[in-house]
């Protein structure tokens, strides 16, 4: 019998759901792993005096879909985190019904999380050197710093960062310097780096943003972390009103895996962004076709505070389009990598897509500006941005070289375009 049938008639013989018997199963399975001590979120929901006090609550966040937090409409993505309509419902009846605790034998263990880190005990864990001050007006700062690496080759199967002030962190990025131009540069404190992080090749390891899980390398691809590199870290901060502090912490996990082939970035976006103020529906576009047959693994959307609808999809040789990510109501607070159940499939000649359309309305309650401002694309967080990066690999190993130049290309073609500032 299906939850909902199952609900139904639950319902029609007159019961109210319970704490105990239903909606502690819930909590436990979406809600816990933010909500709880130590978590992210404000407030733990593990016992039934935690739960009952914010019924209401639970019932009109789960029912607007503002948590649990999932943005992608479609399509199907590893972990998501969704309450099935029965369960949004049965979470506004108990509400409804004062939040009844039911027998509190029935209640099912709470679910147990690692000390610490999400992953639990780390391969390796450091930290920027030095605390840093981040002032309480002004610019936003883009800031690196250089930390040591290990001593030999590894293979990096996941990693986590924990910011150590999420009021004043927007993003960071891992990058690993086999140059050494990065320890010349950081005294001490970081050094200024917007953009790139001032080295080449800057071989990025992954990164932070906020709602993000810790990142993890899809079965078979783990990352080169190159023996004696410097770890370095470009941190992205804004200002909060209020003077800062902010010392972030890494976590690096490895496995003796090595790849089995190659994965390959195809970095979609525009700079051309320039969204008057009033505008509704503002859209910037962008495009490539791969060259070859390829797998796709994972998507990464980023945008800033006005942006609303996020389309990215294949239009296939034959004409028929595939969605790969729609996001209908994007919100910075919540963004992350999205992983396929299972790799797509795209054949040579496919064209990728995408779409991204912005609010800068007053009616859009994410707006920066109140009144309603121009907007364009810039490093700040009152900026806007457009990217979606969309992670492939070739289906044959000989066509890596071919799609890698097709890559460069449009690289090269739009960093010819970039607007100067």
């Amino acid at each position: 019998m299906g939850l909902g049938i199952w609900l139904a008639a639950f319902w029609a013989a007159g019961a109210a759901p319970t704490f105990s018997h239903d909606v502690a199963p819930i909590l436990y399975r979406e809600c816990a792993a933010c909500h709880r001590p130590g978590g992210v979120a404000p407030f733990p929901l593990l016992t039934y005096q935690d739960a009952s006090k914010r019924a209401h609550l639970i019932a009109t966040v789960t029912g607007k879909r503002y948590m649990p937090p999932w943005l992608p409409a479609a399509p199907k993505f590893q972990h998501e985190r969704k309450l099935t309509a029965a369960e949004i419902a049965l979470l506004a009846r108990w509400a409804a019904n004062a939040a009844p605790e039911g027998d509190p034998k029935q209640t099912p263990a709470p679910p147990k999380f690692p000390e610490g880190w999400q992953l639990g005990k780390p391969d390796y864990e450091t930290e920027m050197r030095t605390t840093f001050d981040v002032p309480a007006e002004g610019p936003d700062l883009y800031q690196c710093f250089v930390m040591p690496g290990v001593p030999a080759d590894r293979w990096v199967r996941a990693l986590d960062i924990r910011p150590g002030n999420t009021k004043a962190v927007h993003h960071a990025l891992l990058f690993q310097d086999t140059t050494g131009t990065a320890r010349q540069r950081d005294r001490g404190s970081g050094y200024t780096c917007f953009g790139t992080p001032g080295f080449l090749p800057a071989r990025g390891l992954g990164g932070w943003t906020p709602g993000a899980v810790p990142f993890q390398a899809p079965e078979g691809l783990p990352e080169l972390l190159h023996g004696r590199a410097d770890l370095v870290l470009q941190v992205h901060y804004h200002p909060s009103g209020k003077p800062e502090r902010d010392q972030t912490r890494l976590a690096l996990y490895f496995t003796n895996q090595k790849p089995q082939f190659r994965i390959m970035d195809v970095p979609l976006g525009s700079n051309h962004i320039d969204i008057p103020p009033g505008d509704a529906a503002y859209k910037v576009e962008d495009h490539f076709t791969v060259p070859v047959d390829v797998l796709v693994y994972a998507i990464s959307p980023h945008a800033h505070y006005v942006c609303k609808d996020m389309l990215g999809y294949a239009v296939l040789p034959d004409g028929t389009r595939r969605m790969l990510l729609h996001i209908p109501d994007w919100n910075f607070d919540w963004q992350q990598q999205y992983t396929y159940p299972t790799p797509v499939r795209l054949p040579a000649g496919t064209r990728l897509e995408m779409e991204y359309t912005y609010d800068n309305s007053a009616a859009n309650s994410r707006n920066p500006y109140h009144p309603p401002r121009r907007i364009v694309w810039g490093p700040a967080s009152t900026d806007e941005m457009a990217g979606l990066h969309i992670e492939v690999r070739p289906e044959e190993s000989d066509d890596e070289e071919e799609l890698s130049q097709a890559l460069w290309g449009k690289m090269m073609r739009q960093l010819g375009t970039m607007p100067r500032r």
